[in-house]
């Protein structure tokens, strides 16, 4: 079987000690390729690095994360922009709006994520949105591109059956991760209603590990225990799951 990791952070200082034996692990286990967001500009030289370290495997995305929408937000979409003209993206994320850790920039949050979308329309890049505690504010932004020919995934999916239908309706993938082997998380029961076809598999490591790892540093290499509850939620091997997932993600990020 072989994998895509949509959402990973390898290059953060959590996998400094031995970041060649994660890619290693990760390749043991089917992954064959993981594509990582970017956060802020401090974060593009390890992002950058990571990838050419790691050239076909690692994958870049390019945009600037919510809970880093400060003062300076302006000056760092024009930076993180600029860098389009000088090579090429996966995709532009992580971009969208954050309500857990900070409310005070949640107006400048709404203005970057407009911003960053229309910016990935333009040049026919999907997106990778996070959501966290803001599915009513990232869905008011994603109406105004109705029909714009917008795609995407929403990273970290943990909405109800209804916001996976308002997603998927806005032509946007669910990305599922470690949260939906999380013994009453109900996330299961909500993709068993939509269905496998629109679903890609992430781990949003070093975060957020499936059981029996809940808890612990996340990696690629966990994917499969992740394809192995989609597998049992929708009753099918886990060699026809993850050739679903596969196709779907191939065919979102054009690879």
């Amino acid at each position: 079987m072989n994998f895509i990791d949509t959402h990973n952070h390898l290059y953060l200082p959590e996998f400094n000690s031995d970041r060649d034996e994660t890619v290693k692990r990760a390749k043991g286990a089917g992954i064959v390729k993981m594509l990582m967001p970017n956060i802020d500009i401090q974060s593009v030289g390890p992002l950058l690095s990571a990838e050419e370290r790691y050239k076909g495997v690692c994958f870049s995305m390019m945009g600037l994360h919510p809970t880093s929408v400060k003062e300076d937000y302006l000056f760092q979409l024009d930076h993180i922009e600029s860098l389009f003209n000088e090579r090429k993206f996966i995709a532009v994320g992580e971009i969208g709006i954050d309500l857990y850790w900070d409310k005070f920039f949640l107006n400048e949050q709404i203005i970057a994520f407009r911003r960053q979308l229309k910016f990935a329309i333009e040049k026919n890049l999907p997106v990778a949105i996070h959501s966290r505690e803001s599915f009513p504010e990232v869905f008011s932004v994603l109406e105004e591109f109705r029909g714009e020919k917008l795609n995407g995934v929403m990273h970290a999916f943990t909405g109800t059956v209804k916001d996976a239908e308002k997603a998927i309706d806005l032509g946007l993938y669910l990305g599922i991760g470690g949260i939906v082997t999380f013994k009453n998380s109900g996330l299961d029961q909500v993709i068993k209603e939509t269905g496998p076809g629109n679903l890609v598999l992430e781990t949003d490591a070093p975060y957020l590990a499936p059981a029996p790892f809940r808890g612990k540093r996340n990696e690629s290499s966990f994917i499969p225990l992740i394809n192995r509850k989609l597998a049992e939620i929708f009753g099918m091997n886990e060699e026809e799951i993850a050739a679903i997932i596969f196709e779907n993600t191939v065919s979102l990020f054009s690879l």
